[in-house]
């Protein structure tokens, strides 16, 4: 049988899952004009309200940091986020949030490591990606800075990687290096491709999934979060002591 044999078949859905079992969800675009996720004030509410429909209870939310792109600094997304928060008050929504970031892996991401200027979550976790088209050669540097100043490394959407697909000794690599991998939820649906759902699945199959995400960005997001919530791989990374359920 084919490596894609599998997508041949009907997958099987299942009873919505209530996202209150997860409680908090640690990836997310919603601090309004900052980066690619929500536009205005009004879209933040809009896709707040619909993760509180989904269940969840509290929201990390955490914009881009890119060099070349999104120059996001702490004071731009805690400042950000208290317009959220204030928005989410007035509007009677009953959950809390709160922010971080999503760190890309460039050539500024050292210094503001060793300058210990990363916002972080939980037990001093920081979200990190790389770039999409080659694993970044200071990589390893990185890792190691972060870990040297006690911070605890979560690599956004591991699945989404090509230079990584079903390169399996690499992932186990990393963990071996304490990464804890962070999947999206939108990943099992297939809308990031085929290979993308096939290395979520692998992933919650072989237990290596430390947090959810939903890598929200927009409604559509949502839409694809509805289906997600009827998904056999879904239901199963669920029952896992992920870290989501500690925050």
């Amino acid at each position: 049988m084919g490596i894609f044999s599998f997508f041949k078949k009907k997958e099987k859905l299942l009873e919505p899952l209530d996202l209150s079992i997860l409680g908090t969800d640690v990836h997310s675009h919603f601090i309004p004009g900052i980066d690619d996720g929500a536009k205005t004030i009004e879209d933040s509410l809009q896709l707040i309200s619909e993760l509180k429909n989904l269940g969840y209870k509290n929201i990390i939310t955490t914009p881009h940091v890119m060099a070349d792109f999104y120059r996001n600094t702490p004071e731009i997304i805690l400042s950000g986020l208290e317009k959220v928060r204030a928005a989410v008050k007035e509007s009677n929504l009953n959950i809390t949030i709160s922010a971080a970031a999503e760190y890309n892996v460039d050539t500024e991401l050292e210094e503001k490591i060793n300058n210990k200027e990363l916002l972080t979550f939980g037990d001093n976790y920081v979200l990190f990606e790389l770039p999409f088209f080659a694993e970044p050669a200071n990589l390893g540097n990185c890792i190691f800075a972060m870990q040297s100043k006690g911070y605890k490394p979560i690599l956004a959407h591991v699945e989404r990687y090509p230079f990584w697909f079903f390169n399996f000794e690499k992932l186990h690599e990393l963990r071996a290096k304490d990464i804890l991998f962070q999947v999206n939820i939108n990943s099992l649906t297939g809308h990031y491709g085929l290979e993308v759902k096939k290395m979520a699945e692998w992933l919650i199959d072989n237990n290596m999934v430390e947090l959810l995400g939903t890598d929200c960005h927009h409604m559509g997001h949502i839409g694809l979060l509805k289906h997600a919530v009827r998904l056999p791989h879904l239901h199963k990374a669920a029952q896992f002591n992920l870290i989501n359920k500690q925050l």
